[in-house]
């Protein structure tokens, strides 16, 4: 933990865990406070994990979340009431800090010098320079007065965003270049399907984020509260103003747990899992290995998700170890699907329903998950029926898989960047706003209708890179993204079915049908999965090399 000081009774940190209560206890504080909402990254304990950590340790603990660069006034005050309540000292946390040092600064106000608010937070470690304007300025962020410009802005240091940084520097290695993300892990993604399974170990998917930045480029370690397209602008936690000549958005996607009532309070208990998370994929191997006998369920929420064919890849390689294990026969499997199909692309169904039948999978379509009672081990699922109405069914499990439903970030659903469902409205071919110019987007976050996935960006990662500098002027012509995705549907420990594909269901295969059949079940595609996929990611993908992703150019 990295705590600072405040004040003599008020500290702030990053993101604390449930472990780390009993050594703030040990530290002397009384009260802990969190600023962070439940549901930001892919890493983080909800709320109710904190709290449970804190009761047992005899420390107060209370919930004020507030989203990235949107502290209000309001929060600001309950957060001054909260420290005349709570027993101190007190440590604020969210993900970096400046969202609880924003509250206390706004707390302060009319109370502190905002001399005195900056050099504090400054000490911290903290910039809030950008909350004292607002402060003066009646409570609004002046976005006239930039803090920082840059030629091109990315939002988002995932896949997607260094995949664009280190293609736009491979072409133009002088471009002035920031990425905004406030974490400061990069995460090998695709990878938590095999943490899942016992195959990789967590920490193999984890990088820092500062050694997977391409060199030169800049790192505001920020989160983003609000875009001002109009005026080019970008407004970060901390109400601080960056402005860009071009903008490139990419900050993924919000994995909505709250989506699904009771299930944060059990997640990581009772048998309740998601691969979807780094620190739960390993608890859902220690499950598998565990279950012997009884009910297992794998839920799949609505479209879009990330990665739609993970939720069927954790129940193959499950199903799979308990069939080596002698235990299958033993072990009812449900796949609870809101959707109305296996999979989206019809070709790749027949192999995937040899082993639905071979494992003896229940197929629930039209289920969607909206409840879990984890001490009772019951999951509700809601189910349309023909006449218009629903039905909710409850079934008993003794393993749940639960994916929640997912949905753009805050931040971009209630922008100008955003179409109607909340995603950015670019063109699926060039991946340009269709209104903004000079707003690029891609990723999870773009409203095009290819599969959500870390090949998907690869491939689009070189056509935004190329469009942005023939809009600078540097190069000629458009590049187009065809809309490929891919998804390696791992049926059993050793075999894969290479699903590839393009807009519209087209298939895609990257290799001849003699050396990987991408509709049957193939050992040479797990290999490529297990041992290739994983250093084209870091040491490709990353680095800019555009290995079988090189973009067509129309014009």
């Amino acid at each position: 933990m990295d705590i600072r000081p405040l004040t003599d009774v008020l500290s702030v940190s990053a993101q604390i865990s449930a472990l780390d209560l009993q050594s703030l206890r040990e530290a002397g504080f009384k009260s802990v406070i969190c600023n962070r909402p439940d549901g930001e990254g892919a890493d983080q304990p909800n709320f109710g994990e904190i709290q449970r950590a804190a009761m047992a340790a005899g420390i107060e603990a209370r919930y004020l979340p507030a989203e990235s660069g949107k502290v209000s006034d309001e929060q600001g005050s309950t957060f001054g009431a909260l420290m005349q309540e709570l027993p101190k000292p007190v440590l604020a946390f969210c993900r970096t800090g400046m969202r609880s040092t924003t509250m206390w600064a706004l707390s302060q106000a009319g109370q502190m010098d905002l001399p005195q608010i900056i050099e504090r937070a400054s000490r911290a470690g903290f910039d809030v320079k950008g909350v004292a304007r607002r402060i003066l300025n009646g409570g609004k962020t002046p976005v006239e007065v930039a803090d920082a410009s840059y030629s091109v802005i990315i939002v988002g240091g995932g896949a997607a965003g260094v995949a664009v940084a280190a293609s736009l520097l491979a072409r133009s290695p002088q471009l002035d270049i920031a990425i905004i993300d406030p974490a400061t892990v990069h995460y090998y993604q695709p990878g938590w399907t095999m943490v899942g399974a016992g195959v990789f170990e967590a920490s193999t998917t984890a990088r820092t984020m500062a050694s997977v930045l391409p060199r030169g480029v800049h790192w505001l370690q920020s989160a983003v509260a609000a875009f001002e397209p109009e005026r080019n602008a970008v407004i970060l936690d901390g109400c601080r103003v960056v402005r860009y000549e071009q903008l490139v958005v990419c900050p993924g996607l919000k994995l909505d747990w709250h989506g699904v009532e009771g299930l944060v309070d059990t997640l990581g208990r009772n048998g309740v899992t998601s691969n979807y998370r780094y620190d739960l994929a390993p608890y859902t191997w220690e499950l598998v290995r565990a279950l012997r006998s009884g009910r297992a369920i794998f839920s799949q929420p609505a479209m879009p998700i990330k990665c739609a064919g993970a939720p069927q890849k954790a129940m193959y390689l499950s199903a799979d170890h308990w069939r080596r294990t002698g235990v299958l026969s033993t072990v009812d499997i449900q796949f609870s699907n809101a959707g109305a199909v296996l999979f989206g692309v019809a070709d790749y169904v027949p192999a995937l329903m040899e082993y639905v039948q071979a494992y003896n999978i229940a197929l629930n379509f039209g289920e969607n998950l909206v409840a879990v009672d984890g001490p009772a081990r019951k999951a509700i699922f809601s189910r349309s029926l023909a006449d218009g109405s629903k039905e909710r069914i409850e079934r008993e499990f003794d393993l749940l898989h639960a994916v929640p439903p997912q949905k753009a970030p805050d931040f971009v659903r209630v922008s100008p960047l955003a179409d109607a469902a909340g995603w950015v409205d670019v063109d699926p071919g060039t991946l340009r706003h269709k209104q903004f110019f000079n707003v690029f987007a891609l990723g999870d976050v773009a409203n095009t209708t290819n599969a959500k996935t870390a090949a998907a960006a690869r491939k689009q990662a070189p056509v935004v890179a190329h469009n942005l500098l023939a809009l600078r002027g540097s190069v000629k012509g458009d590049a187009q993204y065809d809309g490929y995705g891919s998804c390696p549907l791992t049926v059993e420990r050793g075999k894969i079915v290479l699903a590839e594909f393009t807009y519209g269901g087209k298939l895609a295969p990257s290799f001849p049908k003699w050396l990987i059949d991408g509709t049957r079940p193939s050992t040479l595609a797990w290999l490529l999965k297990e041992r290739i996929l994983p250093p084209l990611y870091w040491e490709g993908m990353l680095k800019g090399r555009e290995w079988l992703a090189q973009p067509e150019l129309v014009g």
